[in-house]
């Protein structure tokens, strides 16, 4: 797979990239992160925070998604 595409994907669906690639179990635990992030982001009332987490978590997504796939 490309690895513009992989991080791409994963940028906007955190682990989607790595899935991909085949790490599976990587994909999940990223996927699962921004998931759990989001909820605290709902539920918290200092959200600005826990949704530069969540940017944070998806940049490293992306970003390993890419070194996966050089």
């Amino acid at each position: 797979m490309n690895s513009i595409i992989a991080a791409i994907l994963s940028f906007f669906i955190p682990g989607l990239g790595q899935a991909i690639s085949g790490d599976l179990k990587k994909g999940i635990i990223l996927f699962v992160a921004a998931i759990v992030v989001g909820a605290l982001a709902a539920l918290v009332f200092r959200s600005w925070f826990v949704s530069i987490i969540n940017l944070l978590i998806s940049l490293y997504a992306a970003y390993d998604a890419y070194l996966m796939n050089q």
